[in-house]
């Protein structure tokens, strides 16, 4: 059975777009694009590659080939996956670089955290294009999840973060997939070319079977029209990346990836205000079948609620509360900056920036999903606050800020603003969350939007 492909994904050169018509035409709007001319300045365009444009393999054994990687084995299946393996960089190296062995599988390592391993040594920079990125300003501050009984963090649930680089043979590939949390992702060819093929979000019911739970895993193969009866309309686009370009990946849109040539790529995943809602579309459908996946126990259990939350962490990388967590602190994060901002230019109107508007975008979006949250009773446990107090004089808080206000600086080409003093912003936010000082709950956390909303009256909310 072929699949049925009626067009090309959109290309354009990076140089000539700014961050706000990028975000109206492909972030709001949820659409692929390839885009030219962001990479030429990468220092990985010239480390990472040999005089034949080939991976520079000697350089990744000599200088990082202590590193324990994941590697698929793109020739073995193991349950909706590729077989993992895991190796050294030198290891993998030397297999590919085998001849005997390559013959007997396709190794394509995936997933290594390449920028949290080697700090000091800056392969690339985020283009300002991708910045507005949620996800990795928090795990670099802070864990996904932990629990708050023993104070244990589970570094076997959270994902340190979510920049990846990938390296593989010609022939190597990854199966039929949408991104983790339903997140954006952007992939950079260093070296090498890989062939797209994306299905529109419209259409993501019809790789799945009847009961919406196994997907198929790849679309090139016989794929049997009793399990999947709704494949046989689908209808798909695709593209050619070449080396140097970058792919934006929407939201929501499935995709299966080859490489045509012996490749490196640099991937990130990330959210913000435009995908918010996919996020938490996911995340409650996941939590909804977890749930039912272990409802049997539900009159056994001394704390069903916790077991929920427990396995969905595992299973999906976050659970509710770790979720609402996220979005108080990025919340109040918004908040602190657009007070500092007001403060220092003392005039509301000031406020109609567009990295002030980004802001207020930020809370409003925020403030519709706890909305969301609260109409289905999201967040149970008692435990699960945050003190104003506590939080407005955590070193680690304002470092969390202080990233958030210079990559909104640096999106929007602004002037870094240096924000007030934990005794300045506990004064001035300090009537926003109650008189505990503590935001325990989405209705909380609403409220304290809404307080922080009609202090900038004269500002129109997003």
């Amino acid at each position: 059975m072929g699949i049925q492909i009626i067009g090309q994904i959109e290309r354009i050169n990076g140089k000539e777009l700014s961050y706000g018509d990028f975000a109206e035409r492909y972030l709001a709007k949820n659409q692929p694009v390839v885009i030219s001319d962001l990479t030429e300045d990468w220092r990985a365009r010239e480390d990472w590659v040999s005089e034949n444009g080939n991976p520079n393999l000697h350089l990744f054994a000599t200088h990082f080939g202590k590193s324990r990687v994941q590697v698929a084995d793109c020739h073995t299946r193991e349950f909706t996956d590729q077989k993992r393996l895991e190796m050294s960089v030198t290891e993998f190296v030397e297999q590919w670089t085998n001849k005997d062995s390559i013959e007997e599988s396709v190794l394509y390592l995936k997933d290594w955290h390449f920028v949290k391993e080697y700090p000091d040594y800056t392969a690339y920079q985020t283009p300002p294009l991708f910045s507005d990125d949620w996800l990795n300003v928090y795990l670099d501050n802070y864990q996904m999840h932990e629990d708050r009984d023993s104070f244990q963090k589970y570094d076997q649930i959270s994902c340190s973060d979510y920049r990846f680089v990938y390296m593989g043979g010609k022939g190597s590939w990854t199966p039929l997939h949408a991104d983790v949390f339903r997140s954006y992702s952007w992939s950079a060819n260093v070296c090498g070319k890989k062939r797209w093929i994306f299905l529109p979000p419209p259409q993501s019911h019809l790789v799945y079977d009847r009961y919406m739970k196994n997907c198929v895993y790849d679309i090139f193969e016989e794929v049997n029209e009793t399990k999947f009866p709704g494949f046989k309309k689908t209808t798909w686009l695709e593209c050619i990346q070449e080396p140097g370009e970058i792919i934006f990946v929407p939201s929501g849109w499935h995709h299966q990836v080859y490489n045509l040539e012996d490749t490196i790529s640099i991937n990130h995943n990330w959210l913000n205000a435009y995908n918010l809602s996919w996020v938490w579309d996911l995340l409650w459908k996941d939590y909804k079948d977890t749930e039912e996946s272990i409802e049997d126990i539900r009159d056994i259990c001394d704390d069903f609620e916790a077991i929920c939350q427990r396995n969905l962490a595992a299973n999906t990388g976050m659970n509710l509360n770790d979720f609402f967590l996220f979005m108080s602190r990025f919340s109040l994060g918004n908040m602190v900056l657009l007070q500092s901002y007001s403060d220092k230019h003392k005039n509301l109107n000031s406020c109609s920036s567009a990295l002030a508007q980004n802001l207020l975008l930020n809370l409003s979006t925020i403030r519709k999903i706890m909305m969301m949250m609260i109409s289905a009773g999201g967040v149970t446990a008692e435990e699960v606050y945050l003190d104003l107090r506590e939080t407005l004089e955590d070193p680690q808080f304002l470092g969390f800020v202080r990233d958030m206000g210079r990559t909104y600086a640096m999106i929007h080409m602004e002037e870094e603003d240096q924000f007030l003093s934990s005794k300045e912003l506990l004064q001035k936010l300090s009537g926003l969350a109650g008189p505990n000082m503590q935001i325990c709950s989405p209705k909380d956390l609403v409220e304290m939007i809404n307080h922080h909303n009609t202090f900038f009256s004269q500002i129109y909310f997003i």
